[in-house]
C-alpha cells in the first residue's frame, strides 16, 4: 500500500510539472514551435539558382507538383449575397503534403500563398481549385551582401504589394555560411545575426530581390500608396522601414520588446504595430516616422487589421484572449470580445462586417460581428490554427494549421 500511495504522488507530481511546462511554453509568440531554430540544416540538393541581375530575368524554379488533398475541391462562391456578418462559415476543403504553414496571404492574383516557416523551408501557391501551383524554395545566393555561397531562410509571414505585382516574405533566420548567432522567441535585445525580406514576383514565382533586415523579422506589410515596405524586427526590437523603390532598408523605428503585427490606414498616413511582449500598440506617423502610443490594451497584443474604410483598427490580445476595437480619430479602444485561447492571427471581410479569427490553443476560429464585437461563430479547425486569409474574390476563408494542413471554409 505504501508503495501505490508513493506512486500515485510521484505520478500527479509528474503530470502537474507537466502541464506547467506546457503553460510556460505556449506564453510566447512562436515558443510553442518545435525548438529547432538554432540548428542549421543541410541545405537541399537541388537549391535556387543565383539571383539575376537587375538588368536580367530571374530564372524560374517553381514546382507544379500538386499537394495530397483530403476532399474533393467544390467550385468556388461568389461574395454577391448578404453582408459578411450575417453568413455562416462552412468547411470545404482540406489540404495536407509536406505543410507547416505558419501563415498564409491572398496575392491579389487569385492565389494563396502559405509559408512553411523554418522546418520546411518552402513557400506553396494554392490556385482555387485548391491545386498546389508552385513550391518556391528559400535557398538563396548572398554574395552580394558579402556572404559568399548557398544560404537558406525560414519563411514566417508575407504581404503583397500595392500594385499586385510582388509578394515580400520575411525570413526568422538564416542558415548557411556566415551565421552563427541567430535569435530566438525569447531574445533579448543584442548583437543578434541580421535577416532578409525576399521580394518574389508573381508573374514568374521567382525571387527577384533580396533585402537585408533586423534580426527574425516577424510581420510584413506594404503601404497602400506603394512606397514602404515595413517589417517588425523581433529581436531587433524595432521597425525596419523599406523603401520600395529602392529596395533597401532606409531606416529603423525603435518600438520595444518583440514587436508583430502591422496594419497601415488606408491613406498611407500610419501604421499600427502590436508590440508582443508589452501592453501598447505604436501608431508611427509613416511621414515623419514619430511614434505614439495606445497603452494598456491588454496582454500580449500580437496582430492588427483596419477596416476597409480605415475608421477602426483591430488587434489580438493573445494572452490576454481577446480582440479589441480602436478608434482612429481617438486612438482609443472602444470595444472587446473574448476569443479564447490564443487568438493569433485573423482577417477581415471584404466588406468590414466580419472578422475572422484563428485560436491557436484551442484548435478553433472565431467570426466576430465588427459593429457590435460579437462573436457570432465559432468552428473547429485541425491542431493549432495559426495563419488565415479571406479570399475577397470568392469570400471563402483559409485558415493555415501548424500542424500540417490548410483548411477552406465557405461564408455563404
Amino acid at each position: 500500500m505504501a508503495v501505490t500511495a508513493n506512486f500515485r504522488v510521484v505520478a500527479i507530481a509528474a503530470c502537474v510539472l507537466g502541464v506547467l511546462t506546457w503553460v510556460s511554453v505556449t506564453a510566447g509568440d512562436d515558443s510553442s514551435e518545435p525548438r529547432v531554430l538554432n540548428a542549421a540544416p543541410s541545405l537541399p540538393t537541388t537549391t535556387r539558382p543565383p539571383r539575376a541581375p537587375a538588368n536580367q530575368p530571374a530564372r524560374s524554379t517553381a514546382t507544379t507538383q500538386a499537394a495530397t488533398t483530403t476532399t474533393a475541391p467544390a467550385p468556388p462562391t461568389t461574395v454577391a449575397g448578404p453582408p459578411s456578418d450575417q453568413r455562416r462559415l462552412t468547411k470545404v476543403h482540406t489540404i495536407t503534403g509536406g505543410l507547416t504553414p505558419k501563415s498564409i496571404i491572398y496575392d491579389g492574383k487569385g492565389r494563396m500563398f502559405a509559408q512553411n516557416m523554418v522546418y520546411s523551408h518552402t513557400v506553396n501557391v494554392y490556385d482555387r481549385t485548391f491545386e498546389r501551383v508552385a513550391q518556391l524554395s528559400d535557398s538563396v545566393d548572398l554574395s552580394e551582401f558579402g556572404r559568399p555561397g548557398k544560404h537558406q531562410g525560414g519563411p514566417v509571414e508575407a504581404a503583397r504589394s500595392a500594385d499586385d505585382t510582388h509578394v515580400y516574405v520575411t525570413n526568422y533566420q538564416m542558415y548557411g555560411p556566415g551565421f552563427t548567432r541567430p535569435g530566438n522567441d525569447k531574445c533579448s535585445k543584442g548583437n543578434w545575426d541580421p535577416s532578409f525580406v525576399y521580394r518574389v514576383a508573381l508573374d514568374t514565382l521567382t525571387i527577384d530581390q533580396i533585402i537585408e533586415v533586423g534580426p527574425v523579422p516577424k510581420y510584413i506589410a506594404t503601404s497602400p500608396d506603394g512606397r514602404w515596405v515595413l517589417n517588425s524586427n523581433w529581436c531587433g526590437y524595432d521597425l525596419s522601414v523599406i523603401d520600395a523603390k529602392l529596395g533597401k532598408e532606409v531606416r529603423r523605428v525603435p518600438l520595444g520588446r518583440f514587436p508583430r503585427g502591422i496594419a497601415v490606414l488606408p491613406d498611407s498616413s500610419k501604421a499600427y504595430v502590436a508590440v508582443m511582449g508589452s501592453t501598447d500598440i505604436a501608431v508611427v506617423d509613416l511621414s515623419s516616422f514619430e511614434v505614439s502610443w495606445i497603452r494598456g490594451v491588454g496582454q500580449g497584443p500580437r496582430h492588427v487589421v483596419v477596416s476597409p474604410d480605415g475608421k477602426f483598427v483591430y488587434a489580438t490580445l493573445n494572452r490576454a484572449g481577446q480582440v479589441i476595437k480602436i478608434d482612429v480619430a481617438t486612438n482609443r479602444v472602444v470595444a472587446r470580445v473574448s476569443s479564447p485561447t490564443e487568438p493569433r492571427s485573423m482577417d477581415i471581410s471584404a466588406d468590414g462586417s466580419a472578422l475572422y479569427v484563428v485560436n491557436y490553443a484551442s484548435d478553433a476560429m472565431s467570426k466576430i460581428r465588427t459593429s457590435d464585437m460579437t462573436q457570432i461563430q465559432r468552428v473547429p479547425t485541425n491542431h493549432h490554427p495559426i495563419g488565415i486569409a479571406v479570399d475577397p474574390g470568392t469570400g471563402r476563408v483559409w485558415v493555415a494549421c501548424y500542424s500540417g494542413s490548410i483548411l477552406v471554409f465557405d461564408d455563404l
